[in-house]
């Protein structure tokens, strides 16, 4: 899981292995494989780093 923030300054917890494509259109959008979305204030390239970060830490163990 990793914590992104809601445009409305909610943090939330997310399942990074359920996201299907993120887009940037200005506001960052997360769109997961049943179809839901989101809208968070970080960009692409955060997110990408925090998922990385998560599944290098998942493979340490």
């Amino acid at each position: 899981m990793i914590e992104l923030t809601r445009l409305n300054g909610k943090n939330i917890m997310i399942n990074c292995e359920l996201i299907q494509y993120i887009e940037e259109t200005p506001d960052t959008v997360i769109t997961f494989n049943n179809g839901t979305k989101i809208l968070v204030k970080e960009e692409c390239d955060e997110i990408k780093e925090k998922v990385l970060e998560y599944k290098r830490e998942i493979m340490r163990f």
